[in-house]
């Protein structure tokens, strides 16, 4: 590989107040210290680049590029001969250590017109423009993986040589580069040596550092080229595009559903499983799902911040709110083809086809009773359990229903949320209304 000096301009000659002292005395000493890294440079050797013959396969390539990377990773352990006067972090190439006493100079010429970002080398802006574009003009020739950076490329490359040389010593665990090993040992010492000045908060890398502090800057430089959403981080933007390309990676082994996100898979095998990792702390009622635990505690808490505009009920799930509008809507898409009755929910109309099948799936094995639903058969084994999960929020009253506990409660807070159609009169409960109506307005029964 040709040896390329480098050549610093000498500020000191440059127009009168483009510089100030400071600025240019900082490059001065970075003048000094360009010409004895060219003087140290000249003693190392680098490879040649391979010269294809006609025909030869890639592999060839791909074999001296290891022999290179091992060559490199041995030198690197023993070579660090340029080093930072500033703050003592050392280098194993010049270009490195010009790049770096710019940080401590604040020279960051290269400024990015998407995002403000600024760059101390234009080969560095390069690479993050990328981010914006979406290209990755670096593939492996082993795999095909695309990258936008090089850097990345180099990285991957060393997953397909197979030598973990950098073991850990707590758990043996094994790594391609002493960097991942030096991250992965802050997992047994506890230390996180990247502290956030926003919040306080500290990680093992500086990576996810930089990744954290997009959540106070609200920077979100990866783009969906798609539809043009953006996200704070890669991953988040790498999940997004699988629904655009319909891609669902995360298969079920069981019984082959496939999912977009691997956190839907893991929920998914709950149902082979039977697994219920969460618990009700007030009932001890075992869910699936952690979302479905927080949906459960509103009934304890009785929060309902989901609210009909319409007639002022409330409910625990906006999908439940959802449906009930419908109501108000008139809207009755499900039609019965046996009697004819209409219904504005698909649960409903289901429930209804059963009392035409006479079809009671669910039998009770104390008492033998069947039920058409098995949410049915779960409230009526109450009854022989003694089971009363749902507790009144202003006394100590339960109750095996949470129909009961919502009838119950309006009799300390007053609501009455069934009026007569006719004198407007409200009463707690719908079969209150209805005997009130038979009674006093026999007309609007019929």
């Amino acid at each position: 590989m040709e040896h390329i000096k480098l050549e610093i301009v000498d500020m000191s000659e440059a127009e009168p107040g483009r510089v100030n002292t400071e600025e240019r005395r900082g490059l001065m000493e970075v003048k000094e210290e360009c010409q004895k890294i060219n003087e140290v440079e000249g003693k190392h050797q680098y490879p040649e680049p391979h010269n294809f013959k006609p025909g030869e396969k890639s592999l060839t390539f791909e074999n001296n590029y290891f022999q290179f990377l091992r060559r490199r990773s041995q030198r690197t352990e023993v070579e660090h001969s340029f080093t930072c006067k500033q703050c003592g972090k050392t280098f194993i190439r010049k270009q490195l250590l010009v790049d770096h006493i710019r940080i401590h100079l604040g020279l960051e010429p290269f400024t990015c017109d998407q995002c403000g970002k600024s760059f101390v080398r234009k080969a560095l802006l390069n690479d993050h423009m990328r981010i914006h574009t979406g290209e990755k003009p670096f593939a492996c020739l082993r795999c095909g993986k695309s990258f936008s950076v090089k850097g990345d490329l180099k990285i991957h490359m060393e997953i397909h040589i197979g030598e973990k040389p950098y073991s850990c010593d707590q758990c043996e665990k094994s790594f391609n580069r002493k960097g991942l090993l030096i991250d992965h040992m802050r997992n047994h010492t506890g230390e996180k040596p990247f502290l956030c000045d926003q919040c306080g908060k500290s990680f093992i890398r500086k990576a996810l550092l930089k990744d954290h502090m997009r959540s106070h800057t609200g920077e979100k430089p990866f783009r969906c080229s798609q539809c043009g959403k953006s996200f704070s981080l890669r991953g988040n933007l790498n999940c997004h595009m699988r629904i655009h390309t319909g891609e669902k990676p995360y298969k079920c082994d069981q019984c082959g559903k496939s999912f977009t996100f691997k956190g839907k898979l893991k929920h998914h095998y709950r149902i082979h499983t039977g697994a219920t990792p969460f618990t009700c702390n007030q009932c001890g009622k075992n869910f699936a799902q952690s979302d479905s635990l927080t949906y459960h505690l509103r009934s304890h808490a009785g929060i309902k911040p989901f609210k009909c505009d319409q007639c002022g009920e409330a409910f625990i799930l906006g999908s439940r709110l959802k449906k009930h509008m419908k109501v108000h809507a008139n809207e009755r898409p499900y039609f019965c083809s046996v009697c004819g009755k209409t219904f504005s929910r698909l649960d409903c109309f289901k429930m209804h086809q059963k009392v035409h099948t006479g079809v009671k799936a669910h039998v009770c094995s104390e008492c033998g009773n069947s039920f058409g639903r098995a949410g049915d058969l779960k409230i009526h084994q109450r009854i022989h359990t003694g089971e009363k999960p749902y507790k009144c929020s202003h006394c100590d009253k339960r109750f095996n229903q949470l129909g009961q506990l919502k009838l119950h409660e309006r009799v300390h807070t007053g609501e009455k949320p069934y009026q007569c159609p006719s004198c407007r009169k409200g009463f707690t409960s719908s079969s209150a209304r209805l005997i009130h109506v038979r009674k006093h307005c026999p007309k609007l029964s019929k």
